[in-house]
């Protein structure tokens, strides 16, 4: 079995697409950690806006200035994966209330799946606690400003273009 660091932490999630909250969450949890890694999970059973490879892409952009940050996709149990990669943290983010029950509930499923691993909790940033991925499908579908403007408070610059054009609708459609 790896030996598990407790210098090394996993930020595990779908990042469908990354938003200002979750770069927020990297930014700090790069700053306690030796290293973070920043797991995109692919679960086959979902139907992502973006591909893997598209996540992949848009998140190694978004954190190439974060020199302690490395970025990659896995499959299977999240807590699996930050086994394998050696990390003794998973890093979570809680945005409101309503996400402690169930993140509560996932730490001591994954405490008894893999003990060596600890839950790290941060509350997101007053000024993101209200975003998420799917907030900003729905903005960037029915939004419709067509620039992708209204977007800039809440995805960083680089992922309005691909995240316009994915919700653009065809010609006569």
């Amino acid at each position: 079995m790896t030996k598990l660091s407790a210098r090394i932490a996993v930020y595990a999630g779908s990042f469908d697409p990354i938003t200002l909250g979750h770069l927020d969450m990297i930014r700090r949890g790069s700053g306690l950690f030796e290293h973070l890694i920043v797991g995109i999970g692919i679960n086959p059973d979902k139907k992502p806006l973006f591909s893997p490879q598209e996540r992949l892409d848009l998140m190694r952009e978004v954190v190439k200035d974060i020199s302690n940050v490395s970025v990659e996709t896995f499959e299977g149990l999240t807590v699996e994966y930050v086994a394998r990669k050696g990390a003794a943290v998973m890093l979570r983010g809680i945005r409101t209330v309503s996400d402690i029950e169930a993140e509560f509930t996932m730490a001591l499923t994954n405490r008894t799946l893999a003990p060596g691993i600890e839950t790290v909790f941060l509350m997101a940033s007053e000024k993101y606690s209200h975003v998420s991925s799917t907030l900003i499908r729905q903005i960037a579908l029915m939004g419709r400003d067509g620039s992708g403007e209204s977007l800039k408070q809440f995805v960083p610059p680089t992922v309005i273009p691909p995240l316009m054009q994915k919700v653009r609708l065809p010609a006569g459609g």
